[in-house]
């Protein structure tokens, strides 16, 4: 399909797909939680996702009770939050990966509790500022938030919400109506983690999202294997590969973890994973 175009020049998720496109390959976008498993991991770890060749890194805003996340990411977000990780720390982390010239889209996603604490519309101000180009809030659904849907409409940064497979058409229609940089279509019913196979029933899901939405569409929850992302590659634009990155990133040493995040992501992409 083809993308609408964007007047603004700086936006990395319209970008990002724009290139792909002409290359006929799906965006593969590594999640990993902020502050996470060291607190101070989080810059050498997006430095590697980029120089492996990720098209762009999903951030987890640790949240304490985050029910859409199965064991693996919840065991992360709380070994996160134990070493001081919060919303403050997030947007900090976020300044210094774009002080180090990381130019790939960084998307934030996260629960609406610790975004409406720090207060929506100054997330949404010093996300910007910080460099961050998109947020998914898991369990906010469209036209709930008015302040932060403003304030993110007034700065250009993108809301990007979840459909689901028991999405109906009234509600995909609904979504429509605020979507945003891309749609993030969850794979399966229940919660994250790494599955063997995908649901059979995703690309007739994939075929009815796109009956109502002109974007870009992203597959995640459940994806942890290169044939997944072929599969995906040949029913939307993008990627998410969450819990299978992190227990990556867990079961490696320090000395071995860039060498392990380099593997996983050319293998991702179904690159040679030596090297150079």
């Amino acid at each position: 399909m083809s993308f609408p175009s964007d007047s603004n020049t700086s936006d990395r998720i319209s970008e990002m797909f724009h290139k792909l496109q002409k290359i006929s390959r799906p965006a593969l976008i590594p999640f990993v939680p902020a502050g996470w498993p060291e607190f101070d991991a989080t810059l050498e770890i997006v430095k590697t996702v980029e120089k492996a060749g990720a098209d762009a890194i999903e951030l987890g805003l640790p949240f304490s009770d985050p029910l859409a996340d199965g064991v693996t990411n919840q065991n992360a977000y709380y070994e996160a939050i134990q070493q001081g990780t919060n919303t403050s720390t997030v947007l900090e982390t976020v300044s210094l990966i774009r002080k180090e010239g990381i130019q790939f889209p960084i998307i934030v996603m996260g629960y609406f509790n610790p975004i409406f604490a720090y207060g929506s519309a100054r997330w949404v101000k010093d996300a910007k500022e910080a460099g961050v180009d998109a947020l998914i809030v898991v369990d906010l659904p469209p036209g709930e938030s008015y302040e932060l849907e403003a304030a993110a409409k007034n700065s250009e940064l993108h809301l990007i919400y979840l459909v689901a497979p028991t999405s109906n058409s009234e509600r995909l229609k609904h979504v429509a109506n605020y979507a945003s940089g891309f749609l993030y279509c969850v794979s399966l019913t229940g919660t994250t983690g790494a599955r063997s196979e995908l649901s059979s029933g995703l690309p007739d899901f994939i075929d009815r999202v796109r009956e109502y939405v002109d974007l870009p569409l992203a597959i995640g929850f459940g994806i942890s294997e290169r044939k997944h992302v072929e599969e995906v590659g040949k029913l939307a634009d993008a990627a998410i590969i969450g819990s299978a990155f992190v227990r990556t990133i867990s079961e490696a040493s320090l000395e071995e973890r860039s060498i392990e995040i380099v593997k996983f992501i050319r293998q991702m992409k179904g690159e040679d994973s030596d090297i150079s």
